[in-house]
């Protein structure tokens, strides 16, 4: 009788959808969901337009207003954001698009709580400097908002542990926003390790290697700063990422290496990472770009600042199951953008610095392949099926996958891909990697943030779920 009873309950939903008196919105998902909960079913209604608001509408944050406006599946409500520049950038941005403007919260940087407390929204979006990412996203949590966060280190486990809280006691999810997950090669290894190309995975390697010595902002008309000015004196990232070079030592940006890495090796399903010892070196990077800069020089007040990150610091993980991990951070030192992968098993590697691959017993003994063949046989699925759609997307088409499931996540109300214990175990590596730092390298262990059920949760990434 149940099952007959919410068939026939459908049913009604959809007549109701279709009638011109239709319910608000938001008290028909309130009162279907109690239904559900009353009868023991699954409740997956699929909202078909979503409320979005952006809190954080600088550089980063406006690519992603740029891919919701071209989606017909979401209306962009809300934005808060107090710098004014910004705030010029983003009504321009919505002007060209011809969309109508959101409401937007520019009081200060508190403002976006008001924002929580007016709007009726579905998703929230957090694309501010890292300081707040965690207060913010557990301000959405506590009002049961749908959140997409970006990423980011941790400056604590606490902090870690406040997420990990807010989602626990929310009836929504936390997205954390990792977009090379979704990187064309990155999905391609991913098919080729579940394919078993490279047998049991024994070793691997990951960083973020970007040359961020130049920081600095272009709208194409003008440039603001030269990475020699940053805080007070700097714009955009300049004005709040150069800082933590200078008071922190630590692997402060893991998750763009990691993020990948726990998908290959299953971590927070079925493995977890059981401790870290980190190592840096000296810090002379940022001080000889002030000092040999045109716009710097030996007696710019820059020049005789202390700074603590060293120019390379380096991070040794051991697993569960066994598997050790490499990362890398190098930021402050002349190199091309790489983010260093290496995967590693029993059968054969994958090098990204050299764009190569060995399989035994189809490569020749001792002798690299290039990867484009490989690459090409494994696409993955979600690449053959949307490569289109991402032409022009952001960081070569991964930004739109992203956002593509992340709205898709957050229609049905599904528990993401990258989900809050990932949020607070790929953050943990920066507290982690400082205080093992600060301690003369001494081994550090990482919470078992999901309580034990890293044993049975299983990883469903791009597995079947192909938006």
């Amino acid at each position: 009788m149940k099952i007959i009873w919410f068939k026939y309950f459908l049913f009604s939903l959809e007549a109701i959808n279709q009638t011109k008196t239709e319910m608000k919105r938001r008290k028909f998902i309130k009162n279907t969901s109690v239904i559900g909960a009353a009868m023991g079913l699954p409740i997956n209604l699929k909202l078909n337009k979503l409320n979005v608001a952006v809190i954080g509408s600088g550089l980063r944050g406006q690519s992603h207003i740029g891919l919701l406006l071209q989606r017909n599946d979401c209306n962009v409500v809300a934005v808060a954001e107090p710098n004014d520049k910004m705030l010029e950038m983003t009504r321009t941005l919505f002007g060209k698009r011809e969309q109508t403007q959101p409401k937007y919260y520019s009081n200060g940087n508190k403002d976006y709580l008001e924002m929580l407390e007016k709007e009726d929204l579905d998703l929230v979006i957090i694309s501010t400097p890292w300081k707040w990412h965690t207060e913010m996203a557990v301000a959405c949590l506590k009002k049961n908002i749908y959140t997409g966060l970006e990423v980011s280190g941790a400056f604590s486990l606490e902090e870690c542990w406040d997420l990990v809280e807010a989602q626990e006691n929310s009836k929504t999810h936390l997205y954390f926003l990792e977009n090379v997950c979704f990187r064309k090669d990155v999905m391609a290894i991913l098919n080729m390790v579940r394919n078993d190309l490279f047998g049991e995975l024994i070793h691997l390697e990951c960083g973020y290697q970007h040359d961020l010595r130049g920081v600095k902002f272009n709208d194409g008309k003008s440039a603001y700063g030269s990475g020699v000015e940053f805080g007070n004196n700097g714009f955009s990232e300049s004005s709040w990422r150069t800082e933590h070079s200078l008071h922190r030592n630590g692997d402060l940006y893991p998750t763009h290496g990691i993020g990948p890495v726990a998908q290959y090796i299953n971590i927070n399903r079925g493995n977890r990472f059981l401790y870290i010892n980190s190592v840096a070196s000296k810090a002379r990077g940022l001080h000889n770009y002030i000092v040999e800069h045109e716009k710097g020089g030996p007696d710019h007040p820059n020049a005789s600042l202390d700074f603590k990150l060293g120019d390379k610091v380096t991070s040794f993980i051991k697993c569960n199951n066994g598997e050790t991990v490499v990362l890398h951070h190098d930021t402050n030192l002349p190199r091309p953008y790489s983010l260093g992968f290496r995967v590693q098993g029993t059968k054969g590697l994958w090098m990204d610095v050299n764009k190569s691959i060995h399989i035994e017993g189809m490569s020749k003994a001792h002798r690299w392949e290039s990867q484009e063949e490989y690459l090409k046989q494994y696409d993955h699925p979600l690449w053959n099926r949307y490569e289109q759609d991402a032409e022009g997307a952001g960081h070569g088409g991964m930004d739109f996958f992203l956002i593509n499931s992340l709205i898709e996540h957050t229609k049905r109300k599904q528990i993401p891909c990258f989900d809050v214990y990932d949020a607070a175990t790929w953050m943990a590596i920066t507290a982690l990697s400082e205080k093992s730092i600060a301690t003369g390298s001494s081994p550090q262990a990482f919470p078992d943030f999901t309580r034990g059920h890293w044993v049975t949760r299983k990883n469903d990434f791009a597995l079947g779920n192909e938006y």
